[in-house]
Protein backbone atom coordinates (compact mmCIF):
# COMPACT_ATOMS: atom_id res chain seq x y z
CA UNK A 1 0.00 0.00 0.00
CA UNK A 2 0.82 3.62 0.11
CA UNK A 3 2.14 5.89 2.37
CA UNK A 4 0.63 5.29 6.29
CA UNK A 5 -1.88 8.68 6.14
CA UNK A 6 -4.36 10.04 8.57
CA UNK A 7 -7.38 8.03 6.86
CA UNK A 8 -5.67 4.51 6.98
CA UNK A 9 -4.33 5.37 10.62
CA UNK A 10 -8.10 6.08 11.07
CA UNK A 11 -9.54 2.41 9.99
CA UNK A 12 -6.77 0.80 11.84
CA UNK A 13 -8.00 2.86 14.72
CA UNK A 14 -11.37 1.40 14.37
CA UNK A 15 -10.90 -2.21 14.39
CA UNK A 16 -8.68 -1.42 17.81
CA UNK A 17 -11.95 0.25 18.70
CA UNK A 18 -13.55 -3.00 18.41
CA UNK A 19 -11.55 -5.18 19.82
CA UNK A 20 -10.86 -3.27 23.29
CA UNK A 21 -15.52 -3.64 23.11
CA UNK A 22 -14.67 -7.38 22.89
CA UNK A 23 -11.27 -8.83 24.04
CA UNK A 24 -9.77 -5.64 25.36
CA UNK A 25 -7.09 -8.17 26.78
CA UNK A 26 -6.00 -8.58 22.86
CA UNK A 27 -5.48 -4.91 22.35
CA UNK A 28 -1.95 -4.90 21.52
CA UNK A 29 1.09 -3.56 22.31
CA UNK A 30 0.88 0.40 20.51
CA UNK A 31 -1.94 -0.40 19.37
CA UNK A 32 -4.45 1.57 21.43
CA UNK A 33 -6.34 4.43 19.50
CA UNK A 34 -4.60 6.22 22.06
CA UNK A 35 -1.15 4.82 21.04
CA UNK A 36 -1.78 4.96 17.59
CA UNK A 37 -2.29 8.31 17.31
CA UNK A 38 0.32 9.30 19.37
CA UNK A 39 3.42 7.48 17.82
CA UNK A 40 2.06 8.10 14.82
CA UNK A 41 1.53 12.10 14.77
CA UNK A 42 4.72 12.54 16.69
CA UNK A 43 6.97 10.37 14.27
CA UNK A 44 5.35 10.80 10.75
CA UNK A 45 8.07 13.72 9.74
CA UNK A 46 11.17 11.60 10.68
CA UNK A 47 10.06 7.87 9.88
CA UNK A 48 7.03 7.55 7.62
CA UNK A 49 10.06 6.88 5.11
CA UNK A 50 10.69 3.61 6.68
CA UNK A 51 7.01 2.59 7.79
CA UNK A 52 5.06 0.17 5.40
CA UNK A 53 1.61 -0.86 6.14
CA UNK A 54 -0.98 -3.40 5.25
CA UNK A 55 -5.09 -3.23 5.96
CA UNK A 56 -7.57 -6.11 5.22
CA UNK A 57 -10.89 -5.31 4.94
CA UNK A 58 -14.10 -7.02 4.88
CA UNK A 59 -16.61 -5.07 3.73
CA UNK A 60 -14.99 -2.10 3.92
CA UNK A 61 -14.42 -2.62 7.55
CA UNK A 62 -10.82 -3.15 8.87
CA UNK A 63 -10.49 -6.89 9.91
CA UNK A 64 -6.20 -6.86 10.63
CA UNK A 65 -3.42 -4.43 9.88
CA UNK A 66 0.10 -4.89 10.30
CA UNK A 67 2.41 -1.82 10.40
CA UNK A 68 5.97 -2.20 9.88
CA UNK A 69 8.75 0.36 10.88
CA UNK A 70 11.94 -1.02 9.12
CA UNK A 71 15.63 -0.72 10.35
CA UNK A 72 16.54 2.75 9.74
CA UNK A 73 19.65 5.60 10.98
CA UNK A 74 18.98 8.99 11.49
CA UNK A 75 20.73 12.05 12.44
CA UNK A 76 19.31 13.70 15.36
CA UNK A 77 21.82 16.34 16.07
CA UNK A 78 25.39 16.52 16.27
CA UNK A 79 27.18 13.28 15.93
CA UNK A 80 24.18 12.05 17.93
CA UNK A 81 21.64 9.54 15.80
CA UNK A 82 18.25 7.47 16.43
CA UNK A 83 18.85 4.11 14.88
CA UNK A 84 17.29 0.61 14.75
CA UNK A 85 18.90 -2.61 13.15
CA UNK A 86 15.96 -4.25 13.32
CA UNK A 87 12.29 -4.70 11.77
CA UNK A 88 9.43 -3.77 14.23
CA UNK A 89 5.68 -5.43 13.62
CA UNK A 90 2.47 -3.52 15.07
CA UNK A 91 -0.55 -5.66 14.68
CA UNK A 92 -3.81 -6.23 15.23
CA UNK A 93 -6.77 -9.17 14.28
CA UNK A 94 -10.13 -9.23 14.72
CA UNK A 95 -10.79 -11.88 17.82
CA UNK A 96 -12.86 -13.54 15.54
CA UNK A 97 -10.88 -13.58 12.34
CA UNK A 98 -7.29 -14.70 14.56
CA UNK A 99 -6.22 -16.67 11.57
CA UNK A 100 -5.29 -13.70 9.92
CA UNK A 101 -2.12 -13.12 11.69
CA UNK A 102 -0.44 -15.45 9.70
CA UNK A 103 -1.09 -13.26 6.74
CA UNK A 104 0.28 -10.45 8.54
CA UNK A 105 3.65 -12.49 9.52
CA UNK A 106 3.67 -13.85 5.85
CA UNK A 107 3.40 -9.64 4.50
CA UNK A 108 5.59 -8.78 7.35
CA UNK A 109 8.59 -11.23 6.00
CA UNK A 110 8.56 -9.69 2.69
CA UNK A 111 8.83 -6.11 3.63
CA UNK A 112 11.10 -6.62 6.32
CA UNK A 113 13.62 -8.33 4.27
CA UNK A 114 16.80 -10.10 5.63
CA UNK A 115 16.61 -8.57 8.87
CA UNK A 116 15.87 -9.82 12.22
CA UNK A 117 11.97 -9.54 12.79
CA UNK A 118 10.55 -8.23 16.46
CA UNK A 119 6.95 -8.18 17.45
CA UNK A 120 5.00 -8.78 20.82
CA UNK A 121 1.93 -10.47 21.93
CA UNK A 122 -0.26 -9.75 24.49
CA UNK A 123 0.28 -12.58 27.38
CA UNK A 124 -3.22 -13.76 27.27
CA UNK A 125 -3.22 -14.71 23.20
CA UNK A 126 -2.18 -18.03 23.33
CA UNK A 127 -3.50 -18.55 19.84
CA UNK A 128 -1.17 -15.67 18.56
CA UNK A 129 1.49 -17.19 20.31
CA UNK A 130 1.17 -20.27 18.45
CA UNK A 131 1.02 -18.62 14.99
CA UNK A 132 4.16 -16.79 15.94
CA UNK A 133 5.52 -19.48 16.96
CA UNK A 134 5.04 -21.48 13.87
CA UNK A 135 6.60 -18.71 11.53
CA UNK A 136 10.50 -18.83 13.28
CA UNK A 137 9.78 -16.61 16.00
CA UNK A 138 10.93 -17.05 19.49
CA UNK A 139 10.68 -15.39 22.99
CA UNK A 140 13.22 -12.28 22.70
CA UNK A 141 14.83 -13.56 26.20
CA UNK A 142 17.43 -9.86 26.23
CA UNK A 143 13.81 -7.76 25.66
CA UNK A 144 11.66 -9.76 28.04
CA UNK A 145 13.93 -10.11 30.61
CA UNK A 146 13.95 -8.70 34.10
CA UNK A 147 16.29 -6.02 33.19
CA UNK A 148 14.13 -5.70 29.55
CA UNK A 149 12.57 -2.78 28.05
CA UNK A 150 9.34 -4.82 27.65
CA UNK A 151 5.65 -3.11 28.38
CA UNK A 152 2.83 -3.86 30.86
CA UNK A 153 -1.19 -2.01 30.58
CA UNK A 154 -1.70 -1.40 33.96
CA UNK A 155 -5.97 -0.34 34.19
CA UNK A 156 -8.16 1.51 37.09
CA UNK A 157 -11.72 1.22 36.98
CA UNK A 158 -13.18 5.11 37.56
CA UNK A 159 -15.18 4.52 40.43
CA UNK A 160 -14.07 6.27 43.49
CA UNK A 161 -11.07 8.92 42.12
CA UNK A 162 -9.85 11.72 45.27
CA UNK A 163 -9.37 14.83 44.94
CA UNK A 164 -5.58 15.91 43.83
CA UNK A 165 -3.60 18.10 45.94
CA UNK A 166 -1.18 20.22 44.26
CA UNK A 167 1.66 22.81 46.09
CA UNK A 168 0.61 25.90 46.69
CA UNK A 169 0.65 28.35 43.45
CA UNK A 170 0.50 25.38 40.96
CA UNK A 171 -2.29 25.06 38.95
CA UNK A 172 -3.92 23.08 36.16
CA UNK A 173 -4.21 23.79 32.60
CA UNK A 174 -4.92 22.24 29.18
CA UNK A 175 -4.04 22.68 25.53
CA UNK A 176 -6.51 25.39 25.52
CA UNK A 177 -4.48 28.03 27.84
CA UNK A 178 -1.21 27.43 26.05
CA UNK A 179 0.39 28.01 22.95
CA UNK A 180 1.87 24.36 21.06
CA UNK A 181 5.72 25.98 21.60
CA UNK A 182 4.82 25.65 25.46
CA UNK A 183 3.17 22.31 25.43
CA UNK A 184 6.12 20.87 23.05
CA UNK A 185 8.78 22.50 25.77
CA UNK A 186 7.02 20.69 28.59
CA UNK A 187 7.00 17.80 27.05
CA UNK A 188 10.82 17.96 26.60
CA UNK A 189 10.96 18.86 30.10
CA UNK A 190 10.02 15.73 30.83
CA UNK A 191 11.68 13.72 28.61
CA UNK A 192 15.02 15.37 27.26
CA UNK A 193 15.80 12.98 24.45
CA UNK A 194 12.56 13.56 22.19
CA UNK A 195 12.23 14.58 19.42
CA UNK A 196 8.82 16.27 19.47
CA UNK A 197 8.92 19.31 17.46
CA UNK A 198 5.96 21.58 17.15
CA UNK A 199 4.92 20.59 14.02
CA UNK A 200 4.70 16.81 15.47
CA UNK A 201 2.63 17.81 17.96
CA UNK A 202 0.04 20.10 15.48
CA UNK A 203 -0.13 16.36 14.09
CA UNK A 204 -0.95 14.87 17.53
CA UNK A 205 -3.94 17.47 18.10
CA UNK A 206 -5.24 16.99 14.57
CA UNK A 207 -5.16 13.10 14.87
CA UNK A 208 -8.98 11.70 16.05
CA UNK A 209 -9.32 11.41 19.23
CA UNK A 210 -7.27 14.06 20.40
CA UNK A 211 -9.07 16.51 22.72
CA UNK A 212 -7.45 19.64 23.86
CA UNK A 213 -9.32 20.04 26.81
CA UNK A 214 -8.11 16.59 27.49
CA UNK A 215 -4.84 17.81 27.41
CA UNK A 216 -3.73 18.60 30.89
CA UNK A 217 -0.94 20.14 32.60
CA UNK A 218 0.07 21.71 35.74
CA UNK A 219 1.62 25.04 35.53
CA UNK A 220 3.99 26.15 38.07
CA UNK A 221 3.66 29.56 40.44
CA UNK A 222 6.61 31.09 37.88
CA UNK A 223 4.63 30.15 34.95
CA UNK A 224 6.85 27.06 34.14
CA UNK A 225 4.99 23.55 33.41
CA UNK A 226 5.90 21.42 35.66
CA UNK A 227 3.90 18.36 34.17
CA UNK A 228 1.77 17.10 31.09
CA UNK A 229 -0.42 14.29 29.95
CA UNK A 230 -2.37 13.60 26.96
CA UNK A 231 -5.56 11.61 27.63
CA UNK A 232 -7.18 9.93 24.38
CA UNK A 233 -10.99 8.68 25.28
CA UNK A 234 -12.55 6.16 23.43
CA UNK A 235 -16.02 6.97 23.79
CA UNK A 236 -17.41 3.75 22.48
CA UNK A 237 -15.26 1.55 24.84
CA UNK A 238 -15.49 4.25 27.36
CA UNK A 239 -11.99 3.63 27.77
CA UNK A 240 -9.73 6.35 28.53
CA UNK A 241 -5.98 5.77 28.73
CA UNK A 242 -2.85 8.32 29.50
CA UNK A 243 0.00 8.64 26.93
CA UNK A 244 2.06 10.23 27.51
CA UNK A 245 2.75 11.23 31.42
CA UNK A 246 5.75 13.19 32.29
CA UNK A 247 7.11 15.42 34.65
CA UNK A 248 9.78 18.33 34.34
CA UNK A 249 13.02 16.77 35.69
CA UNK A 250 13.45 19.53 38.31
CA UNK A 251 9.95 19.43 39.51
CA UNK A 252 9.77 15.64 40.35
CA UNK A 253 9.43 14.37 43.59
CA UNK A 254 6.76 16.88 44.88
CA UNK A 255 3.57 14.74 44.30
CA UNK A 256 2.86 16.76 40.43
CA UNK A 257 2.27 13.25 38.74
CA UNK A 258 0.15 11.72 41.31
CA UNK A 259 -2.12 14.98 41.13
CA UNK A 260 -1.98 15.10 37.13
CA UNK A 261 -3.33 11.82 36.93
CA UNK A 262 -6.03 11.95 39.37
CA UNK A 263 -6.99 15.16 37.53
CA UNK A 264 -7.02 13.64 34.55
CA UNK A 265 -9.00 10.58 35.69
CA UNK A 266 -11.58 12.57 37.31
CA UNK A 267 -11.68 14.52 33.74
CA UNK A 268 -11.98 11.47 32.10
CA UNK A 269 -14.86 10.28 33.95
CA UNK A 270 -16.56 13.57 33.47
CA UNK A 271 -16.34 13.32 30.05
CA UNK A 272 -17.87 9.33 30.07
CA UNK A 273 -14.89 6.95 30.73
CA UNK A 274 -15.41 4.07 33.20
CA UNK A 275 -12.09 2.89 33.02
CA UNK A 276 -8.55 4.44 32.59
CA UNK A 277 -5.56 2.75 31.20
CA UNK A 278 -1.94 3.64 31.30
CA UNK A 279 1.44 1.27 30.20
CA UNK A 280 4.81 1.40 31.48
CA UNK A 281 7.96 -0.38 32.14
CA UNK A 282 6.81 -3.85 33.43
CA UNK A 283 10.86 -5.13 34.17
CA UNK A 284 11.74 -5.25 37.81
CA UNK A 285 14.76 -3.44 37.08
CA UNK A 286 12.53 0.02 36.33
CA UNK A 287 9.66 -0.08 39.33
CA UNK A 288 9.56 3.73 39.52
CA UNK A 289 6.54 4.51 36.84
CA UNK A 290 5.12 1.21 37.63
CA UNK A 291 5.16 2.40 41.48
CA UNK A 292 3.73 5.97 40.56
CA UNK A 293 0.64 4.16 38.71
CA UNK A 294 0.13 1.51 41.12
CA UNK A 295 -0.06 4.74 44.03
CA UNK A 296 -3.38 6.02 42.39
CA UNK A 297 -4.72 2.52 41.92
CA UNK A 298 -3.97 1.24 38.91
CA UNK A 299 -2.95 -2.93 38.44
CA UNK A 300 -1.21 -4.81 35.85
CA UNK A 301 -4.36 -5.78 32.90
CA UNK A 302 -1.87 -7.19 30.78
CA UNK A 303 1.58 -7.43 29.26
CA UNK A 304 3.46 -7.81 26.35
CA UNK A 305 5.40 -10.98 25.25
CA UNK A 306 8.41 -9.86 22.95
CA UNK A 307 9.67 -11.81 20.27
CA UNK A 308 12.33 -11.73 17.74
CA UNK A 309 12.80 -14.24 14.14
CA UNK A 310 16.27 -14.04 13.59
CA UNK A 311 17.43 -13.27 9.98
Amino acid sequence: MGELGSHELRLMQDLSQRVAVLRPELVNGDASIGELAWVWGKDFDMLHPFWKHRLWLVDDEPVAWGWARLPHRLSVGDEVFMESHAAELIWQVHPDRPELLSEILDWYDDVAGDVDRTLTLQVADHQAGARVAAHGYVFDSEVGSDEGYWIQTNERDLVEIPDPVLPEGFRFVTAKDISVAEAVRAHRSAWPWTQLTEAALERVQGTWPYRTDLHVLIQAPDGELAASAIVWLDEVARIAEFEPVGTHREFRRRGLGTALQLHGMQRARAFGANRMMVACLGAPAYPAARNMYYGVGFREFTRDVPQIKFA
